[in-house]
């Protein structure tokens, strides 16, 4: 019983679920799209929780992880993503669901990864606060210059990302004190997981006859994800282990290109474009899970062998 309990609780076994049951029980999906903003800002206070404010001190040490991890994770994951949905996306709608994503701040799942890698972890936490930070102003202007004729407005990009990143960023800090925090800890992967799963269930069910009826859209999607996670990845990986770098270091990087907030993704996607904008950060979810099961499983046989 206990195995099983163990099974139900499991991160990836609960974002599968939301998949499945996404595709399975997707009329429901309507009723809980104009909740998944609160959904979200629930999701991202406790999940930026991870991100520890003694961390960011001294502040001369700040720039330069915050300067890689926005570069990264906009920059060169950007040039990446938009130059193959260019090319590869049969509609606007898809095209503009990629800019979303990469818009989007970083995973913060970045940071545990870091860890489980044996990574340099204070190294992805400032990455990670430097391009959540960066996402303020990076979204609203890359989400606009895509969008043009999409009656989209600058100013209420600006204010969704104040709503959606620096103000549960904000209240984190509150749960970070000691007599809160005891009870926060104990609940908060829980209250991550199953929020994000939520909001995938909701991108899932509102586009299963997309994903049924036309598995072309899967496959391209799948096909340009694909290359921005484990492709982009390998080749940083292969280019920072010739320059030398260090190795903890290496693995924040890496993770800091690869892996996006796909929840914050789904909801500025169905907000701002609808549903069929919002099919890419879904299947986004799936592939960054794959992603990461393949670096730990990596990770694990080298250990082994050493």
């Amino acid at each position: 019983m206990r195995f099983i309990v163990k099974i139900i609780l499991n991160r990836n076994f609960i974002l599968v679920l939301a998949v499945i049951t996404g595709m399975i029980f997707g009329d429901a999906a309507v009723h809980i799209k104009d909740y998944t903003i609160y959904i979200l800002g629930l999701t991202m206070i406790f999940s930026t929780t991870g991100i520890d404010s003694k961390s960011l001190l001294p502040l001369k040490k700040l720039f330069k992880p915050m300067l890689v991890g926005s570069v990264l994770n906009y920059i060169v994951f950007g040039i990446v993503v938009l130059i193959l949905a260019w090319f590869l996306m049969p509609s606007k709608e898809l095209f503009l669901g990629f800019v979303v994503i990469v818009a989007a701040p970083p995973g913060v799942a970045v940071i545990p990864f870091t860890g489980i890698l044996k990574g340099d972890i204070e190294y992805s936490i400032l990455g990670v606060f430097g391009a959540f930070l960066a996402s303020i102003v990076v979204a609203p202007v890359l989400i606009e210059f895509f969008s043009k004729g999409a009656n989209v407005s600058a100013y209420s990009l600006f204010i969704l990302m104040i709503k959606l990143v620096l103000v549960p960023l904000l209240l984190s800090r509150l749960l970070l004190f000691k007599p809160i925090f005891k009870y926060v800890a104990k609940i908060r992967g829980k209250v991550v997981d199953w929020g994000f799963a939520i909001i995938i269930f909701t991108a899932v069910g509102m586009n299963r006859d997309v994903f049924f009826s036309n598995p072309k859209i899967l496959v391209l999607t799948s096909v340009v994800l694909l290359l921005a996670t484990f492709g982009a990845g390998s080749v940083l990986e292969l280019v920072l282990k010739k320059a030398g770098r260090d190795y903890h270091e290496n693995i924040a990087k890496v993770l800091l290109l690869t892996i996006k907030s796909s929840g914050f993704s789904v909801v500025t996607a169905l907000t701002l474009f609808g549903k069929e904008a919002a099919i890419p950060s879904a299947v986004l979810a799936v592939i960054v899970l794959l992603y990461l099961l393949f670096l730990s499983i990596r990770f694990e046989i080298k250990t082994k062998r050493n």
